[in-house]
């Protein structure tokens, strides 16, 4: 026997062992309710693992001791309680687009599916293969996810390299290689010279020469020309092929993992599209970055991989386990972190994070960063472009800096969010968001305009980033680092080479580099406000580690100066051994301004440090990295609570209920349920009626006026309607397939059959056959009064993941309370729009 044939006989013993547990708890709840016993009921839901065993402890407790009776009930009982519909038609038990999953029935089915199979591992060798095949199946499906978010983004770090390469000119040997590729496969020539004959500019393709104002012209105009092509592409390819590959993903990640169902979204299509316009829109040189997406394309290949087991692929609850996983590789192949990746599925996207989850998470992060080691995507052994790695000392003193870059990150990430979302805003209220691609083209066209005059905007970001955090050499010419140091080229002794790594006054060239760096910092932190959110993949990691690296570097910069130039000051003793030989190092602080900006932007705080760590491969600089960190996101939190991924699912009207945020209102569920009631049974505010279903009195042709009449996802079913008393639960979707199964396919079923939700039957030989739908109503809905504090009802929704709730008052029915309810309370008690909360 299947599972699946299993659970369809034990459904209606199920519900009746289940009903009386069930409704003892519920009592209990209910009397609690009624007697504010707040501290009771908060001790009763403590932990995620205790509130959702409390649809499925009354099951495991009929399990165990009970097998050998629910065995003969079966065989005993499947005669006279089958119902009309023998075998449940396909669609049952599964979800609408944009609606809520139910988290405790899909949690339970599987633990239902579980014992199962432990129960059928005595009966042969092949069931205890297939026992096993169970439960090394979420391994084997996170380590296929890790490699393929791997290939994948070995792929698009290839393909994005050698095409940003692509907008100033082309290896005339080998036209595959990207700019350093070609410079180094023929000679030892450093790719960031200026010079290399391999290499040749647009200008000399054309005929022309690699310097000089018609060089500059021509490759200005061939620079801007390949922006264009690759941002229209990247475009075309979203709005033909996959129109939600367009923008970060991660905003949609947390609200699917916290259980809404956005169809497509994590599909086959999405994955190709993602990855391909990533690669395009980076290479337009668009202030946006890969690394955002990498967690929506790792996703897309969780999604795909579930499927291949049936155990994720039907059960929406686990099926996030393994997004969950993926979420860690996309931020470990992003970053090259792998531990960091786990942190920030745990702290930023996940909603339920089992321990088991934690560790395969982590072997997904891992299987991932392997996968893209080997490939070697930048050839310098490691996984990002921008890794660096220092062994300079910091000091005590530089901490005050360090701070100042945390409150500047945290006033950065204010700004963002605010400016970003009022535009985003205007977009979709406007006509503006009826031309996506004209929107595309303009924001490029301005970005390559403005960008290219500038060497640090032309610059890819990852390199720019890389330039900001690196260390000056005495290879090292660049404008940068154009210090005066007093040394000659034959000088290299062991004081010459201290010297040429030490801090002293800074040149010429330094003065014009802060001069454009100042220009990109502006430039950058304006443009990024109306590139987030175009209709193509767009990050947001890399545009606003450029921003915070840009202004870490200049301070970085002022503090050496100041040093240097008192370094006879007590305060500074310890930082310098002579006017010569102080150490402070810019790039450090242009790492430090990376992680205050980002976590400015998003709020991370633990993940963020972890990656940076990761990053940098400096267990020295944890402890400014969290000060700048932990600044950041007190600055920002006292600006605005929400980071810039809460707040687009805000803006977009996604029903995700943040599980960090406090609940603190007096207000309790009769003030939110719907119909709202002034006294018991008077609907008021012109409520409609709540909309219900009898259980043994209505026909298929007044449930079917119920369905074709009102939205609604689901129905309580009661008694009758002057009872009132509740029975179950019935979900719309479900209703809708049986109905029309048994129309089609069911003998005698006729409009005037009447329906019944009870195992009694009262059989009219005179009369229609009548459909029993026993099966597909849920019989143990979870319950609440009128009097429970809401306090109570958002942690409940929070903690077991709930769709909706009943309310009522001494057993009788009262109304509902839906997720969608519960945020538009919320919303309404912050001074929000509660009409922006779209989806239930």
């Amino acid at each position: 026997m299947e599972a699946g044939d299993y659970f369809g006989e034990t459904d209606l013993l199920l519900s009746e062992h289940m009903d009386e547990s069930l409704s003892r708890n519920n009592s209990n709840m209910r009397r609690e309710g009624a007697n504010g016993n707040v501290d009771g009921r908060f001790s009763a839901v403590s932990t995620d693992d205790e509130l959702l065993d409390i649809r499925t402890g009354a099951l495991e407790h009929w399990h165990d001791s009970d097998e050998e009776e629910i065995a003969k009930n079966l065989s005993s009982s499947s005669s006279n309680l089958m119902d009309t519909l023998d075998d449940l038609p396909p669609g049952i038990g599964q979800y609408e687009d944009f609606h809520t999953i139910d988290w405790l029935r899909d949690i339970a089915r599987d633990r239902m599916r579980h014992r199962h199979i432990i129960k059928k591992k005595q009966e042969g060798i092949w069931e205890k293969i297939k026992s096993a095949h169970d439960a090394w199946s979420g391994w084997v499906c996170v380590l296929l996810v890790g490699v393929a978010a791997g290939l994948c983004a070995g792929i698009i770090d290839i393909g994005a390299t050698w095409m940003s390469d692509l907008k100033e000119g082309i290896c005339a040997e080998a036209f595959w290689l990207n700019r350093e590729q070609c410079c180094w496969s023929v000679s030892n020539t450093d790719a960031n010279d200026d010079y290399c004959q391999q290499w040749k500019t647009w200008s000399e393709i054309f005929g022309g020469s690699r310097s000089g104002a018609g060089s500059y012209v021509v490759t200005y105009f061939i620079y801007m020309l390949w922006a264009i092509v690759f941002a229209m592409l990247a475009a075309l390819f979203v709005r033909v092929f996959a129109p939600y590959a367009c923008g970060s993903g991660i905003p949609e990640i947390k609200t699917i993992l916290s259980g809404f169902i956005i169809r497509g979204y994590l599909g086959k299509w999405t994955l190709l599209t993602k990855s391909v316009g990533m690669m395009l829109a980076v290479s337009a040189g668009l202030s946006l970055g890969k690394e955002g997406p990498f967690v929506h394309v790792a996703s897309c290949c969780g999604n795909v991989f579930s499927y291949l087991f049936p155990k994720y692929g039907t059960n929406e609850a686990k099926k996030r386990e393994i997004l969950s996983a993926a979420s860690a590789a996309g931020v470990s192949v992003a970053f090259g972190a792998p531990i960091g990746g786990v942190l920030f599925s745990l702290e930023e996207v996940s909603y339920y994070f089992p321990l088991k989850t934690l560790w395969r998470s982590f072997f997904c992060a891992l299987a991932a960063a392997f996968v893209l080691r080997s490939i070697n995507p930048f050839g310098n052994d490691h996984l990002v472009m921008f890794y660096v790695e220092y062994n300079e000392p910091w000091y005590i003193q530089e901490l005050i800096p360090f701070v100042l870059i945390g409150v500047l990150g945290g006033l950065y990430g204010s700004f963002f969010i605010k400016a970003n979302i009022a535009w985003c805003r205007y977009r979709k209220n406007s006509k503006l968001g009826n031309y996506p691609i004209i929107e595309v083209l303009v924001v490029t066209f301005v970005t390559a305009l403005l960008s290219y005059p500038n060497q640090y905007t032309r610059l890819n970001t990852s390199e720019l980033i890389k330039m900001l955090v690196g260390r000056c050499g005495p290879e090292d010419d660049t404008d940068l680092c154009d210090y005066k140091r007093n040394y000659s080229s034959h000088m290299l002794n062991q004081t010459s080479l201290k010297t040429m790594t030490s801090s002293t006054v800074i040149g010429d060239g330094v003065y014009k580099a802060l001069w454009m760096l100042a220009l990109a910092l502006v430039f950058k932190g304006i443009i990024t406000v109306f590139t987030f959110g175009i209709k193509i993949p767009c990050g947001l990691f890399i545009p606003s580690m450029a921003v915070g690296a840009i202004m870490g570097r200049m301070i970085g910069i002022g503090v050496e100066q100041i040093v240097v130039a008192n370094h006879d000051n007590p305060f500074f003793e310890n930082m310098c051994e002579s006017k010569q030989f102080c150490r402070i190092t810019p790039g450090l602080y242009a790492m430090v301004g990376a992680a205050a900006a980002l976590g400015g932007v998003t709020r991370m705080t633990v993940s963020l440090v972890v990656i940076m760590f990761e990053l940098t491969g400096g267990l020295q600089y944890i402890v400014p990295l969290m000060v700048a960190s932990m600044t950041s996101k007190w600055v920002g939190d006292a600006l605005g609570k929400e980071g810039i991924y809460d707040a687009h699912i805000l803006l977009n009207g996604y029903p995700y209920l943040d599980s960090k945020e406090e609940f603190t209102h007096t207000t309790l569920a009769s003030d939110v349920m719907r119909p709202r009631c002034a006294r018991y049974g008077s609907a008021v505010r012109n409520d409609p009626p709540l909309s219900v279903i009898t259980q043994d009195s209505m026909t298929v042709e007044e449930v079917d006026h119920v369905l074709k009449s009102t939205s609604h996802n689901g129905f309580p079913v009661i008694v009758s309607r002057e009872s009132q008393y509740l029975v179950g639960f019935v979900l719309r979707r479900d209703l809708n397939l049986a109905l029309s199964n048994a129309l089609k396919n069911q003998d005698g079923i006729v409009y005037n059959s009447i329906v019944y939700f009870t195992n009694h039957v009262t059989e009219n030989p005179n009369g229609p056959a009548p459909l029993k739908l026993r099966k597909i109503i849920d019989m143990a809905p979870v319950t609440i009064t009128d009097q429970t504090p809401m306090e109570m009802v958002v942690e409940m929704f929070r903690k077991l993941g709930l769709r909706q709730t009943l309310v009522t008052h001494k057993g009788r029915l009262l109304g509902i309370l839906t997720k969608k309810d519960v945020l538009r309370h919320i919303a309404h008690l912050e001074n929000q729009d509660p009409e922006s909360i779209l989806f239930n």
